[in-house]
């Protein structure tokens, strides 16, 4: 039974630090593929290295809207020339973010020494990179935050990869899953939706349709509650769990037991549509 995670950041300074004992881990758990996701132009070279060194791993490179006000000027060219290299890359992560401007605190340290793009710009950048996919024919994986009105319009005028895109951690209306669907939506699980407190998140899911469903750690954030993991990393300096990638095996039991299914079920599915949207 292999498994797939459909987004997670490997190439994090959390995660970088342990990488050998995470692809034992992430063997021993069967995981077959793995898509690692850059954000910015200075991480694309170690998740670069990372595709090189692990057959599991499938890159993926772009320019997230937290890290959009920060682009160099040069980024789209780099973007191309990276993609060019690659022909098993995707683009991503990249999307919209309203959350930044309108909720986040003024000394969030995630944000510390960024410049929160306003969404007009967040906006161009994010179509750029989704019909630069999809003129190269890759997947796009999508971010979205407090901005689903905005990213249905967008993508409803935008050109679309023709193999799809994923909403990574779905977490818009279960009334909006069947529009983004009929655009080419795929729509990734994440395990923190395991919490008894995430229950809007989690029966969303069951609106999702069976040929667009993917699952994902989003590692080393959105750790899943302490019951469910099965490994642990050290904690950050304020103590924040650093999810171990490896934790997608209890995500695929979790989810399995919500949706009532066999573990090996969910396992067929999710490998057909991860194969579908990335390889």
């Amino acid at each position: 039974m292999k498994l797939y995670d459909a987004h997670n950041h490997l190439q994090d300074d959390w995660l970088l630090p342990h990488i050998d004992r995470i692809s034992a881990d992430l063997v021993a758990a069967d995981v077959a593929g793995s898509v690692v996701n850059g954000t910015n132009v200075d991480d694309w070279p170690q998740v670069s290295a990372l595709a090189a060194r692990f057959p599991w791993v499938v890159p993926s490179y772009g320019v997230h809207p937290w890290d959009c006000g920060n682009r160099p000027a040069d980024w789209q060219g780099r973007l191309e020339a990276r993609i060019a290299a690659e022909p098993r890359a995707h683009i991503g992560e990249i999307g919209l973010d309203r959350w930044i401007l309108d909720r986040a605190k003024p000394d969030d340290p995630r944000l510390a020494g960024l410049r929160r793009a306003p969404l007009a710009e967040q906006t161009e950048v994010f179509v750029w990179q989704l019909e630069f996919a999809s003129a190269q024919e890759r997947a796009a994986s999508i971010h979205c935050n407090d901005a689903w009105g905005a990213m249905l319009e967008t993508l409803q005028s935008a050109q679309l990869p023709a193999r799809g895109f994923l909403l990574h951690a779905y977490a818009g209306p279960a009334e909006m899953i069947k529009s983004f669907a009929d655009l080419g939506a795929y729509f990734s699980f994440n395990g923190s939706y395991l919490d008894s407190k995430r229950e809007n998140q989690r029966n969303t899911f069951k609106h999702v349709p069976p040929d667009r469903l993917l699952v994902e750690t989003d590692a080393p954030a959105m750790p899943l509650r302490s019951a469910w993991r099965l490994y642990d990393l050290p904690a950050r300096p304020d103590s924040t769990t650093v999810n171990h990638p490896a934790n997608i095996a209890a995500i695929y039991t979790g989810l399995a037991a919500f949706l009532g299914m066999r573990v090996d079920q969910l396992a067929t599915r999710v490998q057909q549509n991860f194969t579908r949207l990335f390889w």
